[in-house]
């Protein structure tokens, strides 16, 4: 009697322990998602046109109005175009994931609005040796569904986590678009650049590089224009707000052209 209590009391034990295992992995934790950085630029930390003042002449602010309108006219262009996968993203931070054990990956699924329109969101990420796959699907009812919009990997690094995105320009043209690559280190800086992969597109290998730095000059963007192949650089203090800006084509030499802390133009030291 007692020994077939004991063999009972064991099949218990496994049982319980079995089960417990099998519902530990149905509840795997879900991985960090790449932080807002790594899919949005911030365009945010440039000096705004109505910092100037308007009783002044036009031109003393041109060497700072020349960097703002290169960096603007990429905002512009970014906000338009990307405005369903940005928000996308950033929805998905509202959201806990769902782990599915039979595929061993995770998604966040959400409805988002933009526009006054409602889109099905789907973003499911996955172990791949050292690194996690992303991938986002977009329905919007009976027009598309399920369409891969941008997809990416982010390393399993938390000193030094980076990545990239891959954008698609959208569901009528599903050909590739933008190339964003992210980074973050150990001291605090982080950059990311948005690179042109448009096949067939004159302005393949264009792209904007934005970086933060520990230097004075703590904030960087590199604007290279594949048409022209030429390169804007534009290098300022977050702090003080003045700064530097060098394009050969616009400037007609390969020097800095500064501007102070009031936004006006000075010669460089």
């Amino acid at each position: 009697m007692f020994r077939n209590l004991s063999s009972v009391a064991g099949l218990l034990l496994i049982t319980a322990f079995l089960f417990t295992t099998g519902c530990k992995k149905d509840k795997e934790p879900a991985p960090d998602l790449p932080p807002q950085s790594s899919f949005i630029m911030d365009f945010s930390a440039f000096s705004n046109p109505s910092d100037t003042l308007a009783s002044r002449e036009v031109t003393t602010y041109h060497n700072w109005g020349y960097a703002y309108t290169n960096v603007v006219v990429w905002n512009a262009l970014l906000t338009v175009g990307l405005a369903v996968p940005v928000a996308s993203f950033v929805e998905a931070f509202n959201h806990e994931a769902i782990y599915h054990p039979d595929q061993n990956n995770w998604t966040w699924s959400y409805n988002v609005t933009v526009n006054f329109v409602v889109y099905e969101a789907q973003l499911t990420g996955y172990l791949e040796t050292d690194s996690l796959v992303w991938e986002m699907r977009i329905t919007k009812g009976n027009e598309y569904s399920s369409f891969l919009w941008y997809y990416g990997k982010s390393v399993l690094d938390p000193n030094s986590p980076g990545g990239y995105w891959i954008l698609r320009e959208n569901p009528l043209n599903p050909n590739d678009l933008l190339r964003i690559d992210w980074h973050k280190y150990s001291d605090g800086t982080a950059d990311i650049r948005y690179m042109n992969i448009r096949p067939g597109d004159t302005e393949n290998g264009g792209y904007i590089f934005f970086g933060t730095t520990l230097e004075y000059f703590d904030r960087i963007y590199d604007i290279f224009n594949k048409g022209q192949d030429n390169l804007t650089e534009i290098e300022w203090s977050s702090v003080n707000r003045d700064g530097h800006v060098k394009d050969a084509v616009h400037f007609g030499d390969d020097v800095w052209h500064c501007w102070d802390t009031n936004l006006l133009d000075v010669e460089c030291p």
